[in-house]
């Protein structure tokens, strides 16, 4: 089904980004998840191929567009070619939109550039290691000192980018005595005393993604990089986790869409009884089912980027978005398995990475039960 959210500035960008992402990410991927991560030198060649903060204005090194359109382009060409360990998502469409939100002036000065450029590599850390999604219940404090400063302490955990951040937004409790209203956002920078970084966490999927434990041990924070307003770090976050949300929507929907088309191609090869195992109807049934789900869950996708573009996706649309795509990409990468046989199980083949990158997709970003607590409360219940 015809897509109409893109002009031709965006396709012409996505074709700059599949050239990117063809030469520079594809050939090589295999070998990042071996290492555990991907080069620090493919953030700066993303950066010098204006890959990397489309939205930031021009004044402070960005594209100087302002159209999520551009992020979404990128996030769907690194899941045709099942690039799972490459974090520019998670740098364009959840941190920088806090600095462009909230930092100030001189903030934007002073790291934005770098951000655009890909010499600074950025991370989020929120989840701790006994708290996931109650960012009510976070146990990491940030106390105000007699000089302005802070001083943090606290661990987090499961934190994408975790090895390569060079900035850092923590979530942090300036007032313990208090839950939402007590919570601030501060940026941490790599070298600061006591900030240290744990294990690179040894996960069943996503091996290129350096998902790491995050350490603060009385780290002093200067007064000038608390981000935004203190104690008003939930309602901060609260306003940005759609487009979170929306973005793991629009990775899940084309992660479907790539298992999808690499099954069609395979059961057209794959010869069993004497003809392509596709010709078969349930493997007809199957492909045709998931096809029917994939074009749904993408026109709706697209509605939702139409939504947010025009600052118009709801909270509740985001959480749908990001609950039911994501359980649709379970579904269609079980069946796809199932469709190449013992060769799905085999890890040389994109289905089986495909499998285990999917899984966490119902997790991270607000877990699936989250997403439809917040839809039941959208409806008064």
């Amino acid at each position: 089904m015809e897509r109409r959210i893109f002009g031709e500035e965006h396709e012409a960008f996505r074709a700059t980004v599949a050239r990117f992402v063809d030469e520079e990410i594809a050939p090589h991927h295999a070998d990042w998840e071996q290492q555990g991560h991907v080069p620090r030198e493919l953030w700066r060649r993303a950066g010098a191929q204006g890959l990397l903060c489309t939205d930031v204005p021009e004044e402070y090194g960005g594209g100087g567009v302002p159209d999520f359109r551009y992020n979404v382009v990128i996030t769907e060409e690194l899941s045709r070619v099942g690039a799972s360990g490459v974090g520019f998502p998670l740098h364009n469409d959840v941190v920088v939109p806090y600095l462009l939100a909230h930092a100030t002036d001189e903030q934007k000065k002073r790291w934005l550039p770098a951000m655009a450029s890909g010499d600074t590599v950025t991370a989020i850390a929120m989840t701790e290691p006994a708290t996931g999604s109650d960012l009510g219940a976070v146990a990491t404090t940030a106390l105000r000192q007699p000089d302005g400063s802070y001083l943090l302490n606290g661990a987090k955990t499961f934190i994408t980018n975790g090895i390569l951040a060079d900035l850092v937004i923590v979530v942090a409790k300036t007032d313990p005595s208090a839950a939402h209203g007590g919570i601030s956002l501060l940026l941490v920078e790599e070298g600061m005393p006591g900030f240290t970084r744990g294990r690179k966490l040894d996960k069943i999927g996503m091996h290129a993604q350096d998902t790491a434990e995050l350490f603060f041990e009385d780290v002093r924070v200067p007064a000038d990089h608390l981000l935004g307003e203190e104690g008003h770090g939930f309602v901060h976050l609260m306003q940005a986790l759609p487009q979170e949300r929306l973005s793991i929507a629009v990775a899940a929907i084309a992660g479907a869409a790539a298992a999808l088309e690499q099954t069609i191609t395979y059961c057209k090869e794959r010869q069993a009884f004497g003809r392509a195992i596709g010709s078969f109807q349930n493997s007809r049934f199957v492909l045709a089912e998931l096809r029917t789900e994939v074009t749904i869950g993408q026109q709706f996708v697209d509605r939702c980027i139409e939504l947010h573009t025009e600052g118009r996706l709801g909270v509740d649309e985001a959480a749908m978005a990001k609950y039911w795509t994501t359980e649709l990409l379970g579904r269609v990468v079980d069946q796809c398995v199932q469709l190449h046989g013992g060769y799905g199980y085999m890890r040389e083949y994109p289905i089986a990475r495909a499998f285990v990158d999917a899984r966490v997709q119902r997790i991270y970003g607000g877990t699936n039960e989250i997403m439809k607590e917040i839809i039941g409360r959208s409806m008064g219940l």
